[in-house]
């Protein structure tokens, strides 16, 4: 049987995560806002990256500013539901 995270859709849900650390790379007020959201150092991303909730964390952020969201979206030319999607897949179903 295979988990939940070995599916295209979690895939492709990590993929986005990864673009969107990518991108706030090149946006350093928005990672250092991250970073110290998190408390994830920077010399500890490239391992927190293998960790689901630091990916989904990364969704989550995007996803609570949209000016941000649109900006990242623009610069990437990623659709907005794409990163809704991985929001969802990553963070699991909302209980509101």
């Amino acid at each position: 049987m295979k988990s939940q995270k070995d599916t295209p859709a979690a895939e492709t849900a990590e993929a986005t995560a990864v673009s969107i650390l990518g991108w706030l790379a090149g946006e350093p007020e928005l990672l250092s806002r991250f970073l110290a959201l998190t408390g994830v150092a920077p010399s500890e991303v490239r391992n927190a990256v293998n960790d689901p909730g630091f990916l989904a964390g990364i969704v989550d952020f995007l996803m609570s500013h949209e000016p941000d969201l649109l900006a990242f979206c623009e610069a990437t030319a990623t659709k907005p539901g794409a990163v809704v999607h991985a929001h969802a897949v990553l963070s699991g179903p909302s209980d509101w």
